[in-house]
C-alpha cells in the first residue's frame, strides 16, 4: 500500500495520541447535556437558501450543497456538534475521532436529536482507521489537520482514498501564511485552550497538501474576525443580542472583503481548503 509517509515515530504518535485523548476527554465531560438538542435558529440558519460568504461555516455548507443522502465523512468529529447538523440536512455521516468521551456524547448528541439512525460512530485515530475505499462522497474536517502535522502526508493519502473519485474535500484550517502577524499575536496574552502539539499550518504545509487535490481552491478568514469571540456571548452568534451579532456581521463582511485581495489574504489567521481529491496520487499495491 502506498499512501503517504509519516515523520512520526511510534513512540511519539502514542504519546499525541494519549494527550489528545486526554485533553478532549476532559472537554466532553464539562459539557452540559441540556444543550445538546440543536438549536432550532442554529438549524434554521444552516439550512437557509441564502448562505452567507462571510461567514466561514455558512461558505463551507453552501459549498457541499444539498446533503440529502450525500454520504460524509466527518473528521475528528468530536462531540459530533458538526456530524448531526449534516444528518439532520439529510446526509449520512461516519464520525471518526480518538476521544471515547467525546464521542460518547456525540452518541447521545445524535440520539437527542433523533438522527441516530444517519450516524455511525468510529473510534479511532484516523492514522489506524480501517474505512473503504472510494466509500465516501464527502470527507469534511474541522480544524483536524492541524492537530496532525507529523502524519499529514499520510492522514490526507488515506481520505483521498476513502472518497470518491468524483467526491470532495473539505477542510477549515487555522493558518499561519504571515509570520510576522503570528510573532505579534504570540505577544499578546491571550488564553486559548490548545492540545500540546497543535499549532496552525505553514506555508510549506499548505502547498504540500495541494498534491492531494485536483483543483484546490482557498478562502481565507479570520483577520478582523479574530475578534467575534470576545464580542459574541459564548461564542453562540445566535444566542448573541442583535446589536453583538450586527458588529459580528459588519467585521466578517469587512474580513471577506479584504482577505479576498492578494496583497491582504496570508493576514487570515483560517483558511477554508477545498477541492476534488486526486486519487492518482495514491495507490494500492
Amino acid at each position: 500500500m502506498v499512501i503517504g509517509t509519516s515523520k512520526a515515530t511510534g513512540k511519539s504518535r502514542e504519546k499525541r495520541w494519549d494527550e489528545e485523548a486526554g485533553f478532549f476527554d476532559d472537554a466532553a465531560r464539562r459539557i452540559d447535556p441540556g444543550t445538546l438538542r440543536t438549536d432550532p435558529l442554529t438549524f434554521r440558519r444552516y439550512s437557509s437558501a441564502v448562505l452567507r460568504k462571510r461567514f466561514s461555516i455558512e461558505f463551507r455548507i453552501r459549498i457541499l450543497g444539498a446533503m440529502k443522502d450525500k454520504t460524509i465523512l466527518d473528521v475528528g468529529c468530536g462531540d459530533g456538534r458538526n456530524a448531526v447538523l449534516f444528518a439532520k440536512l439529510g446526509a449520512k455521516v461516519t464520525g471518526i475521532d480518538l476521544s471515547a468521551e467525546a464521542l460518547q456524547v456525540a452518541r447521545l448528541r445524535a440520539e437527542v436529536n433523533g438522527v441516530s439512525d444517519r450516524l455511525t460512530f468510529v473510534c479511532t485515530p484516523v492514522e489506524t482507521a480501517d474505512l473503504p475505499d472510494n466509500s465516501f462522497d464527502i470527507a469534511w474536517g474541522d480544524g483536524i489537520l492541524h492537530h496532525v502535522i507529523d502524519e499529514l502526508e499520510l492522514v490526507m493519502g488515506r481520505l483521498v482514498l476513502w472518497v470518491k473519485p468524483e467526491g470532495f474535500l473539505l477542510f477549515s484550517e487555522p493558518v499561519n501564511l504571515f509570520p510576522p502577524l503570528r510573532r505579534l499575536r504570540q505577544m499578546i496574552p491571550v488564553h486559548t485552550e490548545a492540545t500540546p502539539g497543535e499549532r496552525p499550518l505553514l506555508r510549506a504545509e499548505v502547498d504540500m497538501l495541494r498534491q492531494y487535490f485536483l483543483d484546490l481552491r482557498m478562502r481565507h478568514y479570520h483577520l478582523l474576525g479574530r475578534l467575534d469571540q470576545f464580542i459574541l456571548v459564548n461564542c453562540n452568534y445566535e444566542k448573541s443580542p442583535a446589536f453583538r451579532r450586527a458588529i459580528v456581521s459588519w467585521t466578517d463582511l469587512i474580513d471577506y472583503a479584504l482577505l479576498s485581495l492578494p496583497l491582504f489574504k496570508n493576514l487570515g489567521g483560517s483558511c477554508v481548503m477545498y477541492g476534488h481529491p486526486n486519487q492518482r496520487r495514491n495507490s494500492r499495491g
